[in-house]
């Protein structure tokens, strides 16, 4: 039975390929082309890492879900053929969203007409992970962007003063003696804080319980997507006025964003460490609390 089942969700899957393989090679050049969409990359092998992880839970929770599973693959297939006729005249990248998201949801319809809801909900995060892959539009990076130079551009100001350095801020543009420096769109990181993200999120599915835990995490992270920026354009600037005036275009301009992620990376760890241990004594605290109220 668990081999009809799988039979069935695979040849499931391979019509979805069929049907959006123009969406998912549109979607795969943007992740290898645009900086702004390389987490996309990451999603599909951790999201399946994921379920190979659970695989033991779910396959003991088995059943057929007909009327939901063809209701969610209908829908997705009608919305493919919207998407396909741009019938609410969307730009083409969000079409292109309109048409991946779809795609996401025909998958989990599948999922669910082949292996029912409770499988589903084993696997919820990993599922809804999925849905990572539907590029962002144009607008959205856009924002994206433009949030990431915004605080950016805060956030070295505040390093600027707290060092003792005269500054001036005017949106993007910082003025200190000897040196003005613009937070242009490169400059905003887009593609290492995007993969921060995902990583956090990943992290704290698997080691964190607790929603509030997971979210403290996720906020976090999102400040480290902007102090990793901060302290580059401050460490770059700094060295550039006071050491040497090559440090402006060198290969720490250019090349060394790996070490400022790194520094990100590390404290999304040092904070996942100390969110873990926490939840480890709150739970092992729990019962004895229980046992003492009830003696």
């Amino acid at each position: 039975m668990n081999r009809v089942r799988n039979f069935e969700f695979f040849t499931l899957i391979v019509v979805s390929a069929i049907l959006w393989w123009r969406s998912l090679a549109f979607d795969l050049n943007l992740a290898l082309n645009s900086d702004a969409h390389t987490y996309i990359l990451l999603i599909l092998p951790l999201s399946l890492g994921l379920i190979y992880l659970g695989r033991i839970e779910s396959s003991s929770i088995v059943r057929r879900e007909w009327r939901s599973g063809l209701v969610i693959t209908g829908a997705a297939l009608a919305l493919h053929l919207l998407a396909g006729w741009n019938v609410f005249h969307l730009s083409e990248s969000s079409n292109l969203s309109l048409n991946v998201a779809a795609l996401v949801t025909f998958w989990i319809g599948s999922v669910i007409l082949c292996f029912g809801i409770r499988t589903f909900q084993t696997h919820l995060f990993a599922l809804c992970f999925l849905f990572l892959i539907v590029p962002m539009s144009e607008h959205t990076v856009g924002c994206v962007t433009e949030f990431l130079q915004q605080k950016s551009a805060w956030a070295s100001a505040v390093l600027f003063r707290a060092a003792g350095v005269p500054v001036t801020r005017d949106g993007v543009m910082l003025s200190i003696p000897g040196l003005d420096i613009e937070v242009a769109t490169e400059c905003s990181s887009i593609r290492s804080s995007t993969i921060l993200m995902v990583m956090t999120l990943m992290l704290g599915q698997l080691f964190l319980r607790s929603w509030w835990r997971k979210t403290l995490l996720v906020l976090v992270s999102t400040a480290l997507a902007v102090a990793k920026n901060a302290i580059r354009i401050f460490t770059i600037a700094e060295l550039g006025t006071r050491v040497d005036p090559g440090y402006l275009d060198g290969k720490l301009h250019h090349q060394g964003g790996i070490i400022f992620f790194a520094i990100a990376v590390l404290g999304v760890v040092v904070l996942l460490w100390l969110l873990r241990r926490n939840e480890i004594r709150y739970v092992e605290a729990t019962p004895a609390a229980a046992q003492v109220g009830s003696a």
